[in-house]
C-alpha cells in the first residue's frame, strides 16, 4: 500500500477543489449570483433589512421591545417578499443542489477511508470491524 504525506492528500483535496469549482451545478449557481447582484430590486430589499437589522440590534439594546417587534415584523415581511422572486427560489435551489454534492463527496471519503482502514487491519468490512476487533475473544 502507497503511503502519502499530509502535504500529498492536502494536495489531492485541492485539485478535487478545482474540479468540483467547474462542475455545471457550481457554474449555475455563480451565474444565478451573479444575476442576484445585478438585480436593483433584490439589493434593495437586502439593503432595507440590513438596515432593519441595525435597528432591531438597537432597539434590543435599549429595551425596547414594542419597536423591536415592529422592525421583527418588517424584516420578515422584506424576507418573504424576496423569497417570493423566483431569482431568489433558483438560488435557494441551486445552494441545496451543491449542498448536497459536498454532503456526497464528504460522506464518500469519510466510508472509503474507514473501508481502508478496516481492510488494511484485515477486519470485516460487512461487519464493519477492525482486524484488532475481530481478533479479541468475546466472553
Amino acid at each position: 500500500m502507497a503511503k502519502y504525506t499530509r502535504a500529498e492528500v492536502i494536495e489531492e483535496a485541492q485539485n478535487l477543489a478545482n474540479k468540483m469549482a467547474n462542475i455545471e451545478e457550481i457554474d449555475r449557481f455563480k451565474q444565478l449570483e451573479a444575476k442576484l447582484n445585478e438585480n436593483n430590486k433584490i439589493q434593495s430589499l437586502i439593503k432595507k433589512i440590513k438596515a432593519l437589522q441595525k435597528q432591531a440590534v438597537n432597539f434590543q439594546a435599549y429595551g425596547k421591545q414594542e419597536a423591536l417587534k415592529r422592525v421583527e415584523e418588517e424584516i420578515d415581511r422584506l424576507q418573504a417578499e424576496i423569497d417570493e422572486i423566483p431569482l431568489v427560489q433558483e438560488f435557494k435551489e441551486s445552494q441545496v443542489v451543491i449542498n448536497g454534492i459536498l454532503q456526497l463527496v464528504t460522506n464518500t471519503i469519510a466510508r472509503e477511508i474507514t473501508n481502508e482502514v478496516i481492510r488494511s487491519t484485515g477486519g470485516d468490512l460487512l461487519a464493519g470491524e477492525t482486524g484488532s476487533k475481530k481478533g479479541q475473544s468475546h466472553c
